[in-house]
Order: structure tokens, then C-alpha cells, then sequence
């Protein structure tokens, strides 16, 4: 199974104060951070969805993976998973692709590999943190049309994964699945 990596970072933050793609972790920025854990969980590709201050990003972050520019940024999440799938769509030796946020700085390696260890063609797989879903979001090649055309606004995969049978795979004892929302969530 080739299963793809997708970064949604397209987003403007203002809760946070700022494009949240931008925001210094360690030694780079949260979007480098995010792209790399996938990197090294063993995705085949990854694909980075920019938007708000996308050039800025890419000057801070040269060595980002494939990037695509969603256009439609200000609409939410939705159009960012729109065009991320639509930029893998071509690639036909790809099974799955799993989804990270680039807020959820907590997701490690290991989770990813648990989540794409289900990875299929037909596969929908959540992460799990004590009986709560979240990230990573594994989604199989056979649903990427429908979860495009489900994805609206900030709602991005969620009411398509609510209508289907979705396996939820524990990773709480190995990620982290809180989300960024204001810049002291990051010293919590």
C-alpha cells in the first residue's frame, strides 16, 4: 500500500494571531515541524496545502515538500482538502492519504504509522484519544471524491466520516491530539 502524506496549512490563524503555518517550533516553523513527522512516519509523498501568506512560508521554509496554493483559503479547511486531494488525484500509484492539521504539533511519527499500518484503497481510519476522534485522518483512495465533494467550509472530511464506518485506532499513549487555536496553547 503507497499511502500519501497531506498537510493542510493553507489557514489564517486569526485566533491565534497569525497564519499558524508560521509560528517558530523548535528549530523552524509549526508547517516544517507537521511535514516532517509525516516525512518520517514513511509517507511516499507529501503534499503541503498553502494559503495565507503562503509566500512568506515558502521563504521561511525552503525545504517544504511539494506545495500546492489553495486559492480558495478564506473558505476554510474544506477547499484546502479539496485541492490537496486533487493534487494527488493524478498520482495513481497512490492507495490513501492521511491528513494532518498543521496545529496539531503533537501527532508523532508513530501515530501516523499506526493510523497508515490500515492504510486501503477503501480504508477510513481516525486516530483516537480516549474515545475521542481526531488526527491523524487516513482516507482511501475510494473516498477521496466523495469526501471532496462533502468538504465545506470548516468542516473539511468530518461530515463525510460521520455518514461512513470509520476504524478508530487508539494513539493517545503516542501523539497528542490537542490543536492550536491561541499562541499559549503552545507553552501548555
Amino acid at each position: 500500500m503507497k499511502t500519501a502524506g497531506l498537510v493542510l496549512a493553507a489557514g489564517a490563524g486569526r485566533r491565534y494571531g497569525m497564519a499558524k503555518a508560521l509560528v517558530p517550533y523548535r528549530s523552524g516553523i509549526l508547517v516544517q515541524h507537521v511535514a516532517g513527522t509525516l516525512h518520517r512516519a514513511g509517507c511516499a509523498r507529501t503534499v503541503v496545502v498553502l494559503g495565507a501568506r503562503a509566500e512568506e512560508v515558502l521563504a521561511q521554509a525552503p525545504d517544504l515538500p511539494e506545495t500546492v496554493l489553495n486559492p480558495d483559503w478564506p473558505t476554510g479547511m474544506g477547499s484546502s482538502l479539496r485541492a490537496g486531494l486533487a493534487a494527488l488525484t493524478p498520482d495513481s500509484s497512490l492507495d490513501a492519504a492521511v491528513v494532518l492539521l498543521v496545529d496539531m504539533p503533537g501527532v508523532s511519527p508513530e501515530a501516523v504509522r499506526r493510523i497508515t499500518a490500515h492504510a486501503g484503497a477503501d480504508a477510513l481510519v481516525m486516530g483516537g484519544y480516549q474515545g475521542r476522534r481526531g488526527h491523524p485522518v487516513l482516507l482511501g483512495r475510494d473516498h477521496w471524491a466523495g469526501v471532496a465533494a462533502s468538504a465545506t467550509g470548516d468542516r473539511g472530511a468530518r461530515d463525510y466520516l460521520r455518514a461512513h464506518e470509520v476504524l478508530v485506532v487508539d494513539v493517545g499513549d503516542v501523539a497528542d491530539g490537542a490543536d492550536l487555536d491561541h499562541p499559549g496553547d503552545l507553552d501548555a
